[in-house]
């Protein structure tokens, strides 16, 4: 909005215009970037918009704006954006491409995960970049639907070395926004000196000085109230001031001058703004179609706005500026907007636009009408199929207020709730789920209901807020829809094994009781042996539920799953092979619902999926997997805004490590995450992860009472069991025997119930340290035998340096070089570094000679470096990398390129065999 200086910069804008420039240097130069130009109405974003779409010479450019009447359709500015780029979407990976083709409703399929659809933008951005650099300008980025702001969020935070940027341009909004993360550029009003300059260029006539200061007073140096408010003067107020003082705030004079301007038009050409305002696409065609069924000469009438500088009708329709769209818009009366809402639904296509189509209807009927709420019922069906749930909602939640009867209307402001929870709109979804339960649900409904509000407590609080509300569901739901009431009870016992310990409550046994009273099945799937299993377990005790656990492992470890059984279900499997000591089927369910999840796009799911697989791999003895695991967590996370799977993994993670400092971090953060206050599974999961590291580093005291927490509430299993493994160490080197014994006899309990290799072996690990003599002896044999028989590296290794030290101990010193050398060598190997010195020192108590494994820090990965580079070594390609880590194919090569440096090496071939050389063990770590 203001004039220029010169032929490049813009008058009292060269900080802003400088920042644009390094920006539009950086993306010629190979780096990415993306930048919110952000004020108030009239300040100046859209002609800083401008100047870098003038200064983007040698680079391809693409546009989109956002439409206040637009931000109900799902997809709406980034389809804007992308669809001169359509012709590169078949070269996107296979899950990418569909996932933007169902978002576009280019093809038909599943909804698709947000986070995917933002991928498979981010390597279409990516692709058209690598025939010139791409700069992308979004005006009045406020005003995009919901799914396209976060979906080009998630892009602008992963861009790197694509030669991309990404320039917004949008108003201050006290309203959370999805791009309110991103790197920004305020734009304030011009200084006195260049306001004043600018007035004097555009005043209609000569100004009184008082006049002229006051202007500039109000202004606050707003240019396009510098440009537009002397038009509003009549000749005596410009001389003298003789006018009426307004103390309308700025933005709103603006819009009151442009809205007097539209209202000194003529009729013809107020109803054609009108239609323009309502239409907002800017589609010529439409235009005229809808003024002629309201019998307006388009050319004759829109002379007089284009004579004022109101609109634009070339190409496209363009107003000025947003505000004179809203003030066309505001000047006209209810009646009239109706009349040009119901043309322009006529002028619209059913076949190629049907949602918009339907949405025109809905703005130009007043009252009641089932057609066009079926009309708007059948819109939101294809927004969520194309994965635009927040626009199904608007689409629902409008059909909801043109339905008369009130069943229906309960019904459909049910599925709008449910939309907006999909959508992540917590609030917006308790508040329709409120007006929905305000009408006459039957009995389905009002389940569905409270199963909805359970859901939305769990994802938007805790799992025990959620938990009591997904119980009472699922028991409401049994005599209506038992496979619904069957994944209830699932979701609810997931939620109560999440929650652990809950305040004065046992949540677990509620839960797994009111699951027994369910009718059985003729024919019991693998999923029903997984629940009535756990629930036995719960309710009889170990003993009488592990069998049930074990055949429902089997089933899925042996048979397909479909991929809503997958998603659905794995989780809850994987949890169980822990708890039943079944390693081998926790290795493949746990990798195999992280492909899953992967390759399906559920982030939903994905980040508690690693989580399961991580903490097999750290049990697996491979903490290089497991580190590359976290940060594939840690990635998602910053993606979606929720870190909390990524620090439980860097908590198993760095216990075992022996890190002290870092170890200590990630427990600060979970016990002081406040969604996480009362849940009884962060003392246990911290109690434990003290545990471990204590134990490793020899202080034993810290370690018994961290131990101590983290096996209080041994119904949780899982972790409250390896607490005990713990506690035994730590009590046996405190001189607690009896505490030792009782965990001692627990752990047995459990094991000779589950009878696999992996529980026994424990239970004779834990043995041995309470016996002496031969029958010790025996114990620590039988417990490296069973263990090695299973693959839990991790346990074996701890159990030869538990081994070595009692034959220390019993002057066996032969024997107990042996163990603990295999155990220093193994420990090291895992990067357990703790256990691997205490190993060390007892070696040299035998009188060993052990040198210290030298580090040559020569080369010191990031994080992503390392996760890049180990996953190159497993043979992944370039766009293989970055569709797992959420980045380009061309960022991916990027880090290739400083880890080949890093490293000393000069291809992929060599990764591998550099990684794994000790050289290198703490460069990737």
């Amino acid at each position: 909005m203001s004039s220029r200086r010169s032929p490049g910069r813009l008058l009292g804008r060269r900080n802003e215009c400088e920042a644009l420039d390094d920006l539009l240097a950086g993306v010629r130069s190979g780096r990415s970037a993306a930048i919110v130009v952000h004020g108030e109405a009239g300040i100046g974003k859209t002609a800083l918009l401008e100047y870098a779409l003038r200064s983007a010479s040698g680079c391809r450019i693409a546009r989109a704006a956002g439409v206040e009447s637009e931000m109900e359709l799902a997809f709406g500015g980034l389809h804007q954006l992308c669809a001169p780029f359509l012709d590169h979407v078949d070269r996107l990976p296979g899950p990418q491409r569909d996932a933007l083709g169902t978002a576009f409703g280019l093809n038909a399929g599943t909804p698709p995960d947000r986070f995917l659809v933002g991928l498979a933008v981010l390597s279409l951005l990516a692709d058209v970049a690598e025939e010139r650099p791409l700069v992308c300008l979004v005006d009045d980025a406020q005003w995009l639907d919901q799914v396209s702001a976060q979906t080009l969020a998630f892009v602008a935070r992963r861009l790197l070395a694509e030669q991309v940027a990404l320039l917004f341009a949008m108003r201050d909004t006290t309203a959370e926004h999805a791009l309110k993360g991103l790197p920004q550029l305020k734009v304030v009003g011009l200084n006195h000196n260049d306001a004043g300059a600018l007035l004097d260029s555009t005043a209609p006539g000569p100004l009184d000085i008082r006049i002229r200061g006051r202007i500039l007073a109000e202004t606050r140096g707003n240019p396009l109230a510098l440009l537009e408010l002397p038009r509003g003067l009549t000749a005596a107020e410009m001389a003298a001031g003789f006018g009426r003082p307004d103390a309308r705030p700025l933005s709103s004079k603006i819009e009151q001058g442009f809205l007097r301007r539209v209202q000194s038009l003529p009729p013809e050409t107020q109803r054609l703004l009108l239609i323009a305002a309502a239409e907002p696409i800017g589609d010529v065609t439409l235009l005229r179609r809808a003024a002629e069924r309201l019998g307006i000469a388009v050319d004759t009438a829109v002379a007089p706005a284009e004579a004022a500088g109101l609109i634009t009708l070339g190409t496209w329709v363009r107003f000025r500026h947003p505000l004179v769209r809203s003030a066309a818009y505001r000047a006209a009366p209810t009646s009239d907007r109706q009349e040009v809402h119901r043309a322009l639904s006529e002028a619209t296509d059913a076949q190629s636009d049907p949602d918009r189509r339907a949405w025109h209807l809905a703005r130009a009927t007043a009252g009641p009408d089932e057609s066009v709420a079926a009309g708007l019922e059948q819109s939101a069906d294809r927004a969520q199929a194309r994965g635009g749930f927040a626009a199904a909602a608007a689409f629902l939640d409008r059909a909801g207020q043109l339905t008369a009867d009130p069943a229906r209307r309960g019904a459909r402001l049910l599925a709008a709730a449910r939309a907006k929870h999909q959508a992540g709109a917590f609030g917006d979804a308790l508040e329709l789920l409120g007006a929905a339960e305000l009408n006459p649900l039957d009995e389905l409904g009002r389940a569905q209901s409270t199963l909805l509000r359970g859901q939305i407590m769990f994802a938007s609080r805790s799992a025990s807020a959620g938990l009591p509300i997904l119980l009472k569901a699922a028991k409401r739901l049994e005599p209506l829809d038992a496979g619904l009431a069957r994944e209830t009870y699932r979701d609810a016992i997931y939620a109560a094994l999440t929650a652990g310990r809950l305040p004065g409550d046992d949540g677990v046994v509620e839960v797994a009781r009111a699951a027994l009273t369910m009718a059985p099945t003729p024919d019991a799937t693998r999923a029903d042996l997984l629940l009535e299993g756990l629930a036995r377990v719960t309710t009889e005790g170990y003993p009488a539920g592990v069998p049930l656990l074990q055949k429902a492992l089997t089933g899925f470890h042996a048979e397909e799953l479909s991929k809503d059984e997958g998603l659905g279900w794995l989780p809850l499997a994987c949890r169980m092979a822990h708890n039943a000591w079944e390693f081998d089927s926790w290795s493949v369910l746990s990798a195999r619902l992280v492909d899953l999840a992967r390759g399906t796009g559920a982030l939903s799911i994905l980040p508690s999926a690693l989580l399961l697989r991580l903490s097999n791999r750290v049990n697996a003895g491979d903490l290089a997997e497991a580190a590359s695991l976290v940060a594939e967590a840690a990635t998602i996370g910053e993606a979606t805004g929720s870190s909390f799977f990524a620090h439980y993994g860097a908590l198993v993670l760095e216990a075992w490590r022996g890190r002290e400092a870092e170890t200590l971090e990630v427990i600060d953060v979970i016990t002081h995450d406040m969604l996480l206050r009362g849940e009884g599974k962060v003392l246990t999961a911290t109690g434990w992860a003290a545990a471990v590291l204590y134990n490793g580093l020899g202080r034993y005291e810290e370690a018994y009472v961290a131990a101590k927490r983290g096996s209080e509430y041994p119904q949780e299993l899982g972790l409250s069991t390896s607490s005990m493994v713990e506690l035994v160490e730590a009590a046996v080197r405190l001189g607690k025997p009896e505490d030792a014994a009782e965990a001692v006899q627990r752990i047995s309990h459990l094991a000779q119930a589950s009878g696999t290799d992996w529980a026994l072996g424990t239970a004779a690990g834990v043995s041995a340290q309470l016996s002496d003599g031969q029958a010790a002896d025996a114990l620590y044999r039988e417990a490296i035998d069973r263990l090695e028989r299973t693959g839990v590296r991790i346990e074996t290794a701890r159990v030869r340096l538990l081994y070595g030290e009692w034959l220390r101990r019993e002057n066996r010193r032969v024997d107990a070089r042996k163990q603990l050398g295999l155990a220093h060598k193994m420990l090291s190997e895992i990067g357990a570094e703790a256990f691997a010195e205490r190993a060390r020192r007892e070696l040299e108590a035998t009188g060993a000679t052990v040198r210290k494994r030298t580090v040559q820090m020569r080369a010191t990965l990031t994080p992503q470096e390392a996760q890049i580079a180990r996953l190159a070594g497993d043979g992944l390609t370039n766009p293989e990398i970055g569709a797992q880590l959420f980045v380009s194919p061309r960022t991916v090569e990027w880090h290739l390129r400083k880890v080949f440096s890093k490293l000393g090496i000069t291809s992929r071939r060599q990764i591998r065999a550099t990684l794994t050389d000790g050289s290198h063990s703490r460069a990737c770590g």
